[in-house]
């Protein structure tokens, strides 16, 4: 079984305290494709279509933004530029959730 770490979003920080509502849910997407190939390329251009639509079609979610690395491989995550930024950006409570795929 795998080791999970869970890592608290800093609620306070942008002045939220226990127990208040939030209205909006910050999230942001993962897109990514391996290979530069057409068909490829046309997968990751719609990845990132259906997860902006799927993001700004719901009220209770803001768009952060989407993450997307082109043609990379997905075995070694330090040389993914916009993952290593999204991450990053987790960690400072920029996002509350994630989707990809």
């Amino acid at each position: 079984m795998a080791n999970v770490e869970v890592i608290k979003a800093k609620l306070d920080e942008y002045g939220l305290r226990k127990g208040s509502k939030i209205e909006q849910i910050r999230v942001a997407a993962y897109c990514r494709v391996s290979t530069d190939t057409e068909e490829q390329l046309e997968s990751y251009k719609s990845q990132v279509q259906y997860y902006t639509e799927l993001i700004e079609s719901r009220k209770d979610w803001i768009l952060v933004k989407v993450y997307a690395d082109q043609a990379i491989t997905g075995t070694k995550a330090d040389i993914r530029d916009d993952f290593m930024r999204l991450i990053h950006d987790c960690m400072v409570g920029k996002i509350d959730m994630i989707i990809t795929k």
